[in-house]
């Protein structure tokens, strides 16, 4: 008889792809009619916090390697948004977290991730981020991890396949962190957000921690300021391996992935593109990142744009 608490970890027999069955979270609850358990005083979050993290009651990891991060009380809040004092309590809960779920003999790899808007599968509006702690390496990062050589490295010095053009897509740069347009994106406005050192985890960046603060919320708020409203996106943070391996070629990053193409206009990825494996994508990157600059750059006043 099938246990239906446990994840069943299966491989595609014709990709060697892993797939891991979760059937308890079919029965996980939806968005909330009324009552948001993340705001204080809820399921969630009973007392009064600032930052606060939990295991997940709805895991996708068995034994407490699924957790959530709530990145603020104020329920209408976002990471863009936040203040920096309060995005560098976050990105101290993030490294904390990172730490503390990578010692642990069952843990190989520490993913950091938020999904923003139901557009995205955000099934709560209250900001708030996830972490996966997985037993084995996940095959995104571990394509990025391969090579000999590291290309964020490359990208930034100006000689990866971007070539020099990495400066024309650049949206900002902070306290030794940049974030760009990706030279081969597969979604519209599609961000990278790195240091310019090269800094395995986020642990190895604590001294860092203000600029990274400063480049996503620069990231971030340009495409909130761009489309004139809350953005959908999909954002997730590569790090070193959690297995006592060297790793020479681990370079932190944070992938933003927007789901729109234009405000309201959901980028959606077909049939051809799975079937492939190839990604159409209609915005150039060089474009997108004049026009999230140009965004950025517009007076603003308490938050509104000044006409």
């Amino acid at each position: 008889m099938t246990d239906n608490t446990e994840p069943d970890w299966r491989t595609d027999p014709l990709t060697g792809e892993p797939v891991v069955l979760v059937r308890a979270r079919q029965d996980r609850p939806n968005r909330p009619s009324r009552g948001c358990p993340f705001c204080p005083g809820g399921l969630e979050a009973p007392e009064p916090y600032q930052v606060r993290w939990f295991v997940n009651r709805w895991p996708s990891l068995p034994q407490g390697r699924c957790e959530v991060v709530l990145f603020s009380p104020d329920h209408d809040a976002s990471l863009g948004q936040l203040e920096e004092a309060q995005l560098d309590r976050v990105i101290t809960i993030w490294t904390e977290r990172t730490a503390a779920l990578g010692a642990r003999p069952d843990v190989a790899y520490v993913l950091l991730f938020e999904n923003r808007g139901a557009e995205v599968g955000a099934t709560i509006p209250h900001p708030h981020g996830q972490i996966y702690a997985f037993g084995e390496i996940p095959p995104a990062p571990h394509r990025e991890l391969a090579g000999d050589r590291c290309a964020i490295c490359e990208e930034l010095a100006g000689a990866g396949r971007g070539g020099p053009s990495h400066q024309s897509r650049l949206i900002a740069e902070e306290g030794g962190w940049q974030a760009f347009t990706t030279w081969a994106p597969a979604w519209p406005f599609e961000l990278l957000i790195a240091p310019a050192d090269h800094l395995p985890d986020l642990p190895a960046a604590a001294r860092s921690q203000a600029g990274l603060g400063r480049a996503l919320k620069a990231g971030l708020s340009s495409l909130d300021l761009l489309f004139d409203a809350p953005t959908p996106y999909m954002l997730w943070c590569h790090q070193r391996p959690a297995d006592n391996r060297t790793w020479a070629t681990a370079h932190l990053h944070f992938h933003v992935a927007p789901a729109w193409r234009e405000r309201g206009v959901l980028r959606y990825v077909a049939a051809g593109e799975l079937g492939s494996g190839v990604f159409f994508n209609p915005v150039d990157p060089e474009e997108a990142a004049q026009r999230l600059r140009e965004a950025l750059a517009r007076p603003r006043f308490l938050g509104r744009e000044i006409e």
